[in-house]
């Protein structure tokens, strides 16, 4: 029904954004909410999903992130949450070789991705994912980092499935890091708590 949505960010919470279009905000959950930034102009793709008690909208830095979501949708034992954390992942590429090259256990380090899942994914994606493209590159960013960005990246990666217990274990190496932005400490913690 919904293709994007281009408008004012109005507000960027641990799971989802609040895009401002001509005064309706829309919310919208996504893999990784900092890669947009409150008070600036933003297009965010958009997925609606419809179950039988609740409608939610997905959104995407591009249209190939909304393409791979609805890929892993197809999956058999993936769903939305599960697809969000995969598309966590800074490393679109590194999917795309995983699933190329058989890897089930790159896979089962996702929330939700048992080995019969992971298999699965390889099973129905083999060849429908390009392995050049980083799919996960946002268009734009700027060095705007929200107050408490380390709380803030941790709160997204418990949005994104990982377990309280995950997160506290990879605390004190990401507090090492002294990185300068919330996207950054996201991203550096998926990559420790995906690394095989």
């Amino acid at each position: 029904m919904f293709e994007y949505f281009k408008g004012l960010v109005a507000a960027v919470r641990p799971d989802y954004v609040v895009v401002d279009v001509g005064g309706v905000g829309y919310r919208l959950l996504v893999a990784n909410p900092y890669v947009y930034h409150e008070g600036s102009e933003a297009t965010v793709y958009a997925q609606q999903i419809i179950r039988e008690n609740e409608q939610s909208l997905y959104g995407f830095v591009d249209a190939e992130q909304k393409r791979l979501f609805n890929l892993l949708l197809s999956v058999t034992g993936i769903g939305p949450k599960s697809a969000l954390a995969i598309l966590a992942n800074v490393d679109g590429a590194g999917l795309a070789k995983a699933i190329a090259a058989n890897d089930v256990t790159f896979l089962t380090h996702f929330p939700g991705i048992g080995k019969k899942t992971a298999s699965q994914i390889i099973l129905d994606l083999q060849g429908k994912i390009e392995t050049k493209v980083d799919l996960f590159t946002p268009e734009t960013t700027d060095g705007a980092a929200p107050s408490g960005k380390l709380d803030d990246a941790i709160a997204a990666l418990t949005a994104l499935g990982f377990t309280e217990r995950e997160v506290k274990k990879i605390e004190p190496k990401l507090l090492a890091q002294d990185l300068d932005s919330t996207e950054e400490y996201l991203r550096a913690g998926l990559k420790l708590l995906t690394k095989h």
